[in-house]
C-alpha cells in the first residue's frame, strides 16, 4: 500500500465487507470513514442532503451500488466534483450475464467507468458469509436450506478476501481501469457447503433442491416482495447456467496469494458461534 494517508469513504461501512475494510485501512495508516444510515458518517441513499457532508474531504470511495439505478450516476458525479480521485466499486460476478438481477450494480459500474477519475471494480461470487451472517443463516439454524441451484458448483468467496482486495485497490497504484473477478479457490455445490457446515457444527442440516417456481412461492410466503423474489430467481438461473462456477484469479492477481477456502471459513465461523 502507499504510505501517504488518504481520506477514504467506505459505503455500507457496517456491512459485511465495510466493517472489515474500515479497520484494515486504519491499521495501514489511512483515514477511513464508515458510512451508513446510522454509522459514524451518516449517509442515506434516499436523503441527498447526506451525500455532500459524507463526501467532504474524501479522496477515495469504496462504492456499494444503490438499489435504485438512477442514483448511481448522480452520486459519482457529486463525488468527483467534491474532490474524490479514486473509486472502487463492489459488484457481482457475472452481472453482465444475469439479465436484470441488479440494475443498481450495472448503473454503478457504468458510472465509475465514465467518471474521469481512477477506478477499479471488484466482481464477487456469492459470499461465504451469506451462510453465517444473514441470507442463509436462519434456514441453516432451522435445519433446512432450500434453493433452486441443482448441481452447479459455486466458488464462494470469503468477505475477508474482498476487504483486503478493496484495501489494496483503494490505496495502491497500478489498478486503474481494472475489473477483478474474485472467488474462493474451489467450487462446491450448495449441498456440499451445507454438509460441511453440518459437520463442523454437529447439527442436523439438510439441503433441499427446489424448482424455480417452488422457490419463488417460498420467498413470497416468507414475506419477500415480488420484485425481490423475481430478482433472486434470475440470480439462480444465471448460477445454474454456470456463469459463476469457475474459480476466478482476482485474489491472486491483487494480493499475490490464494483465496481463503470454504472449509477454513466454516471452521472459523463455527468456532465463533455463528450457528450456535
Amino acid at each position: 500500500m502507499t504510505t501517504d494517508a488518504q481520506s477514504i469513504l467506505v459505503m455500507a461501512g457496517t456491512g459485511k465487507t465495510g466493517r472489515r475494510l474500515v479497520p484494515m485501512l486504519r491499521a495501514a495508516g489511512q483515514h477511513a470513514g464508515a458510512a451508513s444510515r446510522s454509522g459514524e458518517v451518516r449517509f442515506d441513499w434516499s436523503r441527498r442532503d447526506t451525500w455532500e457532508p459524507a463526501l467532504a474531504g474524501a479522496s477515495a470511495v469504496y462504492l456499494l451500488a444503490p438499489e435504485d439505478p438512477t442514483l448511481a450516476a448522480d452520486f459519482v458525479t457529486q463525488a468527483v466534483d467534491s474532490g474524490v480521485r479514486r473509486i472502487v466499486a463492489l459488484s457481482g460476478r457475472g452481472i453482465d450475464q444475469i439479465g436484470d438481477f441488479s440494475p443498481g450494480m450495472v448503473a454503478a459500474e457504468t458510472a465509475v467507468r465514465t467518471s474521469g477519475v481512477e477506478w477499479s471494480i471488484i466482481r464477487a461470487n456469492n459470499f461465504s458469509q451469506n451462510f453465517s451472517e444473514d441470507l442463509w443463516r436462519q434456514p441453516l439454524l432451522d435445519g433446512r436450506l432450500a434453493l433452486p441451484i441443482g448441481v452447479t458448483p459455486e466458488p464462494f468467496v470469503d468477505v475477508q478476501d474482498i476487504a483486503e482486495v478493496a484495501a489494496t485497490l483503494l490505496t495502491a497504484p497500478d489498478h486503474h481501469e481494472q475489473v477483478y473477478d474474485v472467488s474462493g479457490p474451489r467450487a462446491l455445490t450448495f449441498a456440499t457447503a451445507v454438509a460441511t457446515i453440518a459437520r463442523v457444527t454437529g447439527r442436523s442440516i439438510r439441503y433441499v433442491e427446489l424448482t424455480p417456481e417452488e422457490y419463488h412461492a417460498e420467498l413470497l410466503a416468507e414475506g419477500y416482495p415480488e420484485e425481490t423474489a423475481s430478482a433472486l430467481n434470475l440470480l439462480f438461473a444465471g448460477m445454474r447456467a454456470g456463469h459463476l462456477a469457475e474459480p476466478a484469479d482476482g485474489v491472486l492477481r491483487v494480493l499475490g496469494r490464494d483465496p481463503l477456502d470454504f472449509d477454513s471459513y466454516a471452521a472459523r465461523a463455527a468456532a465463533a458461534g455463528a450457528w450456535s
